[in-house]
């Protein structure tokens, strides 16, 4: 096999299987070529990852030794997404009753949503996660774009319970904005003890969602070990009850008689 052709198979395998330890021999096998080859080459493919600022590969010697691609956006690609989102999100257009924004096309955009879940799984990609879990609905395409960087599974917590996922676990919480008790259910077979999890929502405003997870996952001794919310509302009025989170964009405030809204990047710089 060509050169070229090595290149363009080693790096479509990278791109659709991130974090995936491959060993060596593999590629040997896969390419038909030798094991000085197959190192040049990763040598040119890693160059260009980090220099397009689309992540690394990280290799490793020894017996076990061989290769995973770790997708990370570098900062400055990063910022100017986050730049392109809060753009479109000051579209005056977008202001729903009570404040809200019309985010609807943005999570139904897969571009959109798979450039998210790089920027989240870039932010923790030094981090030990087993698990994204997210609450139905808005939450989910995030959490599947942020895991399919990761590599790891989602869990998705519910209001109700499904006779299809056998017995659960349920708790009640408040919601931080209404200020009503809501009810969050997960299956006990969905998330084994003591996983790390990381938590992906697409609003937050006083936090009080987020703080049902965690209550939640603290049945089954989960750890949380990151919080991503795409987009934060900067509301005086409300108490924010979640402090350790990280955040790509923040709305400072919805003028809804002038329609204007003030969008800023969120907390992730």
């Amino acid at each position: 096999m060509k050169r070229s052709n090595r290149l363009v198979t080693l790096t479509n395998f990278f791109l659709e299987n991130p974090r995936e330890h491959v060993q060596l021999p593999y590629f040997v096998r896969l390419l038909q070529t030798t094991k000085a080859s197959v190192s040049e080459d990763m040598d040119i493919i890693d160059a260009v990852f980090q220099q397009e600022g689309l992540g690394y590969l990280n290799r490793t010697t020894g017996a076990s030794g061989g290769v995973k691609f770790i997708p990370e956006f570098s900062q400055k690609k990063s910022f100017q997404f986050i730049e392109q989102l809060r753009q479109k999100l000051e579209d005056p257009s977008r202001i729903l009753p009570g404040g809200y924004l019309y985010m609807s096309d943005l999570l139904g955009n897969p571009k959109t949503v798979k450039e998210i879940g790089r920027v989240f799984a870039s932010v923790f990609s030094k981090t030990d996660i087993d698990v994204v879990v997210t609450v139905a609905t808005k939450g989910i395409p995030l959490a599947y774009a942020v895991a399919s960087f990761l590599d790891v599974p989602v869990v998705i917590v519910r209001r109700d319970p499904k006779v299809t996922e056998g017995s659960s676990v349920s708790i009640n919480y408040v919601s931080g904005s209404s200020r009503k008790i809501q009810t969050m259910v997960l299956p006990k077979r969905s998330l084994q003890e003591g996983a790390n999890v990381c938590i992906i929502d697409d609003f937050m405003k006083a936090g009080g969602t987020i703080t049902g997870m965690v209550s939640l996952l603290e049945e089954f001794n989960a750890n949380v070990k990151a919080i991503g919310v795409l987009a934060e509302a900067d509301d005086e009025e409300e108490e924010r009850v979640v402090d350790n989170y990280t955040s790509l964009i923040k709305i400072s405030h919805v003028d809804i008689k002038g329609k204007k809204i003030e969008v800023q990047a969120g907390n992730i710089g």
